[in-house]
């Protein structure tokens, strides 16, 4: 008996890590379990369902962010470009044009950027995509036709849900997008203003822009660029990440606009003697997107009470909400709007102020006291 004894208790000893491994396994998995279901739950990254009505979603990681965004959310129509679009308002293209629009933004974007977020938005909506509103960069469409401005987490823009461990097991997911918004609820996304940037109207200074402006090297001895330098790189990028879209989707109206950069820009090109490349590179883009019914083009790239203004910058690109408004309201007044007997002269008319601006005369007056656009 007691030999009998002496045994079971050895079993029992050897037995004993196995249960509290199993125990600590069947623990660590619920965790793992109770993780992912809030992601999926609360899905802050909108994989898996539109927003919950209740939740204070912080919406600023354009990357992993605006996938979910283009497949869930409610929309007939679509903001997309660079940070030139960060300031505007959604709400006002439903106030103006009855258009439920969505902004998908990605600071800095390439026509690769563009692309990749048509294909999920029209591989989402189809039809139901009735307006495309695209801030177009000209200088990006010489980039390589497939650079992103930052690597795509393919796991998001797929439909695989078998890969998106990475996301439902985040640590980053789960404490700065679930437990950081229901802890300080101030820091939850205006839905109209997604991205907006973090600077206040008092950042939108003559004196500011100009503290943070260096000007381009002067090239003195180097020719200028040709004409059309730019044409073959321009090509590319609209036959692979634009005009795909265009031609496959004729009852979507596609609003492109050339942002209004402030002279300081042109400052720039002229002293890098790269003007007529530049000036060249938009005809044969505008020539080329003119050829399509369902394509409007706007250009504020001459717009000059607003790009001889500092006073509507926060630096040399980048424009107050006031311009953006405006440039909302040209979509439907179709002022500014380019066609094919006019912007052959719209064009001209940069080049001639790009020439004959006195540039040097911008540093007489830093404080200068211009009203903004839209604030006479």
């Amino acid at each position: 008996m007691e030999e009998n004894e002496g045994k079971e208790k050895k079993q029992k000893k050897k037995m004993q890590p196995k249960r509290w491994l199993a125990g600590f396994l069947g623990i660590f998995l619920a965790e793992l379990a109770g993780c992912m279901a809030l992601v999926i739950w609360v899905d802050p990254f909108f994989q898996y369902h539109k927003p919950l009505a209740w939740f204070p979603y912080l919406v600023d990681n354009q990357v992993n962010q605006n996938p979910g965004l283009a497949k869930h959310m409610d929309y007939d129509g679509i903001l997309i470009g660079s940070s030139m679009t960060a300031s505007f308002n959604t709400d006002w293209f439903e106030e103006l044009m009855g258009m439920k629009t969505q902004k998908l933004s990605y600071n800095g974007s390439y026509p690769k950027d563009l692309s990749n977020i048509m294909q999920l938005v029209f591989d989402a909506k189809g039809d139901q995509v009735k307006a495309v509103y695209m801030a177009v960069d000209q200088s990006t469409f010489s980039a390589d036709p497939e650079e992103t401005k930052f690597p795509v987490t393919d796991y998001l823009y797929d439909d695989n849900v078998f890969n998106d461990v990475p996301y439902l097991l985040n640590k980053d997911v789960l404490l700065d997008y679930i437990l950081r918004p229901l802890a300080d609820r101030k820091d939850a996304s205006d839905w109209a203003e997604l991205y907006k940037p973090w600077w206040t109207d008092e950042y939108y200074n003559k004196a500011n822009v100009l503290m943070y402006y260096e000007a381009a090297e002067e090239k003195q001895e180097e020719e200028a660029l040709a004409a059309d330098y730019f044409k073959d790189a321009v090509e590319e990028n609209l036959q692979k990440n634009i005009l795909p879209y265009i031609e496959a989707h004729p009852e979507t109206e596609f609003y492109i606009f050339y942002p209004p950069y402030s002279i300081l820009f042109w400052n720039d090109v002229t002293r890098e003697k790269e003007l007529e490349a530049v000036i060249g590179r938009l005809e044969y883009m505008t020539e080329r997107l003119l050829n399509y019914e369902n394509v409007h083009v706007f250009n504020f790239l001459g717009k000059e009470d607003i790009i001889c203004n500092l006073n509507n910058y926060a630096d040399y690109m980048h424009y107050h909400k006031n311009v953006c408004r405006y440039i909302t309201e040209c979509f439907t007044t179709g002022e500014n709007e380019l066609h094919p007997e006019n912007y052959g002269q719209a064009f001209d008319e940069i080049r001639t102020l790009a020439m004959s601006y006195n540039y040097p005369a911008i540093w007489d007056d830093w404080y200068d006291t211009t009203p903004r656009y839209g604030e006479e």
